[in-house]
């Protein structure tokens, strides 16, 4: 028996609302409709073994969002933040030292104090035990592998992968098919491009009208370092080296609790050089003068890596489909300058449940929200990204230096005036299609990891706990498999293996010194779930979709 042939019908399950992802979106929103009524029952899937294995951001968190959910949050001896922000530093930098950028010089909303740094994997862990606590059903380890449509095309619940398939498409001892979850209204809260999301904003046109979606990839490590250099509270942002002027991105470096730091580094996709690595640039980064030492001595605990969405408040969809919503990160209400989310994703959680509420008291099924549209944007989160809607566009248009001088000038005078010099820029290209072609770029080469401060890929795929069943379908699939040696290859070097940060694509030759009959080969066991490949690909060719449930990192306070 084939996965496609003869196959048990599902069985199924009903509720008044189905939530995808547990990530802080899609927690805030089952919390939110339980407080509201705590008739409703609620179901939330998660893709990750755990809640928080697949959470990976900085983070400084602004806590409007869980203060907004939780009042009473702070005072838990429980809390899952504790290290409140007491030193804010900017930094530019170049190849050998860098300058600090007086504060007094940010606009108010990049100031940081009265914001808390710490783990948003925990953040999720802790929101989870609230809503399990008041009646929501979490399950762990199922992937939520397709979106259930009712007669008119509305959305009416999500079917969980089948778990027991092999590579080859033919079922293995303990086969388990995937349940089917049905509701009145269905939350998609993925984070950044989520495979059902996708094809959500596809098959409504969600897109229609709006900027196209940008991103970034983040890269993260949490280190243990030496007592004496441990400056709880303290953060610092910078920008430039090991970067040029043409490519935007920047590094975070957060000091804990417990002699930790959280250091990461956020490479924006629309770079067009085709030989540059973000996981390497990130290892460089960390080699500077002025961040090295704060590494000496000390020991690498965790590494991951996540796909953020950088569009801002000209690239977020319509929300609203027959039979549900968007919220979160599947939306993309990241402020890139503030570099966080998590505070927006709780508020549309909130927002999405309140909405959600509002029509099942009245009676509704499967039908659309009306007002959540114009609601975001009326709200918090609107005048949270309304702000910087320009910061990103300029950045990408000038280069670091004009970029970043103009877009704290727009913060300025939207801050102080409420107006944009500026409008409302567009983003122009999406990501796929700003690589300029080998021949005409300069090669970067990365010096070799050092094994202390900066490491190879496969090393910290290690440290990140991955794992997927490998008697598995690939999750990562081709539209077109002959793409990647005769298009991609010849034209940018096949920069799959490259963008990726987990090492899952490789150019394998029959004679390495020859270059001769290469094949495309793809490591989906070492995939970290970023889902990079999936928008930076120049043919659009890769496909991330979800393998079995549970599979993938395991982060553990990332």
């Amino acid at each position: 028996m084939t996965a496609e042939t003869e196959l048990p019908p599902r069985e199924g399950m009903d509720y008044d609302v189905v939530i995808v992802g547990a990530g802080p979106a899609g927690l805030a929103a089952a919390i939110r409709l339980k407080q509201l009524n705590p008739e409703t029952s609620v179901v939330v899937v998660e893709k990750g073994s755990e809640v928080g294995a697949h959470i990976l951001s900085g983070a400084v968190i602004d806590p409007i969002g869980l203060d907004r959910l939780l009042p009473e949050w702070r005072a838990d001896p429980d809390r899952p933040l504790k290290t409140e922000v007491t030193e804010d530093r900017f930094y530019f930098l170049g190849q050998s030292g860098g300058i600090r950028l007086p504060n007094v010089m940010m606009p108010k909303l990049m100031n940081n104090h009265g914001n808390f740094v710490g783990s948003l994997g925990n953040v999720c862990r802790y929101l989870a035990t609230h809503a399990e606590s008041l009646g929501v059903e979490i399950y762990p380890g199922f992937a939520a592998a397709e979106v259930l449509y009712g007669p008119n095309g509305e959305v009416t619940g999500v079917a969980t992968g089948d778990m027991g398939i092999g590579r080859d498409g033919d079922v293995k001892s303990g086969f388990t098919r995937g349940m089917e979850l049905r509701g009145k209204y269905t939350l998609f809260a993925e984070g950044a491009r989520g495979s059902l999301s996708k094809q959500l904003i596809a098959k409504f046109a969600l897109d229609q009208g709006r900027e196209p979606q940008k991103y970034g990839i983040g890269l993260k490590e949490l280190w243990q370092i030496d007592p004496a250099k441990s400056k709880p509270g303290l953060i610092q942002h910078s920008f430039g080296w090991p970067l040029d002027l043409k490519t935007g991105g920047g590094s975070f470096l957060y000091h804990i609790e417990d002699n930790q730091v959280l250091v990461g580094f956020v490479v924006h996709l629309n770079y067009t050089n085709p030989t540059l690595s973000p996981f390497d640039e990130f290892q460089r980064f960390k080699t500077h003068p002025m961040i090295a030492d704060t590494f000496v001595g000390g020991k690498r605990l965790a590494y991951g890596a996540r796909a953020i969405t950088e569009g801002g408040y000209q690239s977020v969809p319509k929300l609203t489909f027959p039979g549900g919503a968007l919220i979160g990160c599947a939306a993309g209400f990241v402020n890139v300058p503030r570099i966080k989310g998590s505070h927006n994703a709780i508020l549309s959680g909130i927002l999405g449940a309140e909405h959600v509420t509002e029509a099942l008291v009245a009676g509704h099924a499967n039908d659309e929200l009306p007002r959540l549209d114009a609601a975001w944007r009326n709200s918090e989160i609107g005048a949270d990204l309304k702000k910087v809607r320009n910061v990103k566009p300029l950045w990408s248009k000038l280069g670091t230096l004009g970029g970043v001088m103009l877009g704290g000038l727009d913060m300025w005078t939207n801050q102080l005036f409420g107006f944009s010099f500026f409008g409302t820029m567009k983003h122009g290209k999406p990501d796929s299609q700003t690589l300029k072609p080998l021949s005409e770029v300069t090669p970067i080469v990365y010096p070799k990891p050092d094994g202390k401060i900066s490491f190879d890929k496969l090393s910290s795929v290690f440290l990140s706990s991955t794992n997927h069943e490998e008697d598995q379908p690939i999750h990562l699939r081709l539209k077109d498999p002959s793409v990647p040696i005769a298009s991609n290859l010849p034209k940018y070097g096949e920069p799959a293996r490259l963008y990726c940060p987990a090492g899952v694509y490789e150019v394998v030759y029959a004679d390495e010194k020859a270059k001769t009959d290469p094949r495309f080969v793809i490591n989906a066991q070492n995939c970290v779930h970023c889902k990079t490949c999936d928008i930076k690909d120049p043919a659009q060719n890769i496909n991330w979709t979800v393998p079995e449930g549970g599979g993938g990192p395991n982060y553990p306070n990332m």
